[in-house]
């Protein structure tokens, strides 16, 4: 009985573990033996490989991973891609690469050391904002609790800014394009708490729990950038708050770009202000991350500067292939 009790509390104990963090500063956790051929840690341009060569202590060594996603080996003279390889598929590499010039039969092992690759950034109203790196899937409600869950400052709206970071790999692919496009999706703090949205994370993701509810006033006003919503706001509010349009702007084209919860589609509505000073047209009231867009900027360019603000302040992490 006592073994049994014992038994339970070990695979109590393996359930439980899970990503540790610190001031914010995290600890990258394996779960061995949980991870399918798809779901193993691929390795990424910014971790440190442990190369061990049994019997030829003389090649083993500690490598970063290169800008390029490759490594240079002792005795080999072209360097070898290591960036979305799960540590076994490198070793066999590496074997390959000392069999066709230098050994014979050999055996290698790798071991990533430090991956820091994969990270996740939380910022905003959580109790431990920092990057996270995390060696395994994980969803945004558990990224939220890893960071100490939202404080009482926190607005209605959680923030993910997509990167695209270079850390993203597919079974048998290599990176995943960027094109440094920043998709920025919104999701309501109540629904995720409550697991009704919970997205999938990706490498490079960032969070930001928003302290208030706010809409985005970019294009021909005096001031861009965020209005805070501390009550109901309407359009004309909007762009006062934003202290008034530019000399010789079009009032009879400006659109507000509208999210669709959990999702990077955006609908578009198109005002006159002219009609609504004349009273010929309501003034629609806006809602919490609205952008209006005043001119005739396009939406991506819009959607990129929100997503820089929103990363402001971060160091990066991530090196791109040149």
């Amino acid at each position: 009985m006592r073994i049994y009790f014992f038994l339970v509390l070990t695979l109590i104990g393996s359930v439980a573990t899970g990503v540790r963090a610190q001031g914010g500063n995290a600890v990258p956790v394996s779960m061995p033996g949980q991870q399918s051929g798809e779901e193993r840690y691929r390795i990424g341009f910014q971790d440190t490989l442990e190369i061990q060569v049994f019997r030829h202590a003389d090649l083993n060594q500690r490598v970063s991973v290169n800008a390029n996603g490759t490594i240079n080996l002792f005795r080999l003279r072209d360097p070898i891609v290591a960036v979305c390889k799960t540590e076994r598929e490198l070793a066999n590499d590496i074997a390959a690469a000392y069999e066709k010039d230098y050994l014979r039969n050999p055996e290698v092992n790798v071991v990533a050391v430090e991956q820091r690759s994969q990270a996740y950034g939380v910022l905003g109203a959580v109790e431990k904002p920092g990057w996270y790196f995390i060696s395994r899937p994980i969803r945004l409600l558990e990224l939220l609790a890893q960071a100490g869950g939202h404080t009482d400052k926190a607005g209605s709206r959680i923030a993910v800014a997509r990167t695209g970071s270079n850390s993203n790999c597919k079974l048998n692919q290599g990176p995943v394009a960027n094109e440094d496009a920043i998709d920025v999706m919104y999701f309501n703090v109540k629904d995720v708490l409550e697991a009704k949205q919970n997205l999938v994370m990706r490498p490079g993701d960032i969070i930001s729990v928003l302290d208030a509810d706010v809409i985005y006033v970019y294009g021909n006003v005096a001031k861009q950038g965020q209005v805070i919503m501390k009550e109901p706001i309407t359009l004309t509010q909007a762009i006062a708050s934003a202290e008034g349009l530019r000399s010789a702007t079009k009032k009879d084209n400006i659109r507000v770009l509208r999210q669709k919860s959990g999702n990077p589609e955006r609908e578009e509505f198109v005002y006159d202000l002219n009609e609504i000073d004349k009273g010929k047209m309501a003034d629609p009231y806006l809602e919490p991350n609205d952008i209006v867009a005043v001119g005739e900027d396009k939406t991506k360019s819009i959607l990129n500067s929100i997503g820089r603000s929103l990363t402001n302040g971060i160091p990066s992490l991530f090196y791109r292939v040149p």
